[in-house]
């Protein structure tokens, strides 16, 4: 038989589509010709694959081999597609069997020596996978990644000989058995390490509750980027398909997915230098930019006017839908986004305005200046402002006993848990209908919104958020109710708008 088919998986984004090898050998003068829109790496293949068949003792076809990468208009990158050619060559030229191949799909990048080397994406084509109903054979140093889908059946392999004598016999490689990694919780910076800032502190239960924006504005110095690094301790876990989604981004990401994350949210504080494209993802070949790799985690941006006013501006639509669409000319890819924005900035050029101990040397014009270079639109978007005041000295001293990240985090699970009984998701992600459902008022509390809306010259998408950070201050309260308490607590964390506005 002169025909040999083998499945693989591109990587198109986070998704991996099947891609069916095809082999064919014919007569005529000696050659390898691959079609299917290769790009060059998967051109280059031809010699890796022809040195490790070489080298595996196997006998290299003298005729001309035609390998088709169906469908032919998918884009093929990367080394993924060596192993699946050369297995595709040696079952067309009989030096394998063609019995088992349909059962199969495959992975890897060859050494001339026939040796298997890891490569990206394998988490996106294990699940794809596990869904056909196949065993995914992929290099050893992919294996320990493949075995976090559950179901999946994954063989690993460390030489191209080792896949060959599975194909021919069914049994040469032994199933792993590996369960995930247990998450380590303990691992993440706590909360009881942040002397003082109750106020604070309490925003950031209600952000990690609710899943709201968060935004830290105070003197240098003051503990603001502290406390958005304690927020991952006190998230609720992450299920298994959250923890996967997120794994799936990092896979196919430049710097591979790191198996001691597995289940921890993300925490990514790109610096204020970075650029549109870092932030949203891009490149010939699309791959994830900070908002995605920060997907079920946090983003974090310190210094937030410091930041390029169309940088900043590219986050306003993911904060709202969730999904990111990198297109290009030759094709588009969509990644997942839904992350949790808590931002710092100074309340001025100099960083002292209102501060107790240094005085301000900027004047109101330079003020007014620096806070325009973050949009209005954007800080609507940002549930809860926040005033980080500098401390007293004796407060540094640690004599009172902090909440450690555990304890809070309590609470937010009982919380959240709240929440996905009444709605199915996080308060911050709830619709109008939802939020006309979730977050009634009495009639004394709606005149008060009123009156606080108009006084502050808020926006209806300020007023929704003001109602859903009240849901989440109640839920946190055990209430089913939103009382006024609740709702008096929501006004106030607008610290921006009412320094605008006063």
């Amino acid at each position: 038989m002169s025909l040999a088919i083998v499945y693989t998986r591109a990587q198109i984004g986070i998704d991996a589509p099947l891609v069916r090898v095809e082999v064919h050998l014919s007569g005529g003068l000696p050659g390898l010709f691959i079609v299917g829109l290769p790009e060059a790496a998967v051109k280059e293949s031809k010699d890796r694959v022809r040195g490790a068949i070489l080298n595996s003792q196997f006998e290299f076809p003298a005729r001309r081999i035609t390998i088709n990468l169906a469908p032919a208009d998918l884009p093929k990158e990367g080394g993924r597609f060596d192993l699946p050619i050369a297995l595709g060559i040696l079952a067309a030229s009989g030096q394998i069997s063609h019995a088992r191949l349909g059962q199969y799909e495959c992975l890897g990048e060859l050494a001339l020596g026939g040796e298997l080397r890891g490569v990206r994406g394998v988490l996106p084509a294990t699940l794809a996978c596990r869904d056909a109903g196949r065993t995914l054979l992929v290099p050893g140093d992919n294996a320990a990644e493949a075995l976090l889908v559950s179901g999946a059946q994954v063989l690993g392999a460390a030489h191209l000989l080792d896949i060959c004598r599975q194909l021919n016999t069914g049994s040469a490689l032994q199933i792993p058995e590996r369960p995930p990694p247990a998450p380590v919780i303990g691992s993440l910076r706590d909360l009881n390490e942040v002397r003082g800032q109750q106020h604070a502190k309490r925003a950031l239960e209600i952000a990690a509750a609710g899943g709201h924006n968060l935004l830290f504005i105070g003197p240098p110095g003051t503990g603001k980027t502290m406390l958005a690094s304690r927020l991952p301790g006190i998230l609720p876990p992450l299920n298994e398909v959250e923890a996967l989604e997120t794994a799936a981004i990092a896979s196919v990401s430049t710097q591979g997915l790191d198996l001691s994350q597995w289940g921890i949210r993300p925490f990514r504080a790109p610096h204020h230098t970075a650029s549109a494209v870092a932030l949203v993802g891009g490149g010939g070949q699309p791959r994830p930019g900070e908002i995605s790799l920060a997907h079920h985690g946090v983003l974090f941006l310190d210094e937030l006017p410091e930041y390029e006013r169309r940088v900043l501006e590219v986050l306003r639509e993911p904060l709202e839908s969730g999904r990111i669409t990198i297109s290009r000319a030759a094709r588009q890819a969509d990644f997942p986004a839904r992350f949790q924005l808590v931002a710092a900035m100074n309340p001025c050029p100099c960083g002292y305005l209102g501060d107790a101990e240094r005085r301000c040397a900027c004047g109101a014009e330079q003020v007014r200046r620096y806070r325009a270079r973050v949009s209005g639109p954007l800080v609507d978007r940002i549930d809860l402002h926040i005033e980080v005041p500098r401390l007293a000295h004796r407060a540094l001293r640690g004599d009172t006993v902090e909440e450690d990240s555990a304890t809070v985090r309590a609470r937010v699970c009982t919380a959240r848990e709240r929440q996905l009984r009444r709605a199915g998701k996080p308060n911050s992600a709830l619709g109008t209908r939802e939020i006309e459902r979730d977050c009634a008022l009495s009639e004394a509390d709606y005149r008060l919104l009123e009156q606080a809306l108009e006084r502050l010259g808020l926006s209806p998408r300020a007023y929704h958020r003001i109602l859903k950070v009240a849901r989440t201050i109640a839920d946190l309260a055990g209430s089913d109710t939103i009382r006024t308490p609740h709702l008096t607590e929501a006004i106030s964390y607008r610290a921006l708008d009412r320094n605008v506005h006063r």
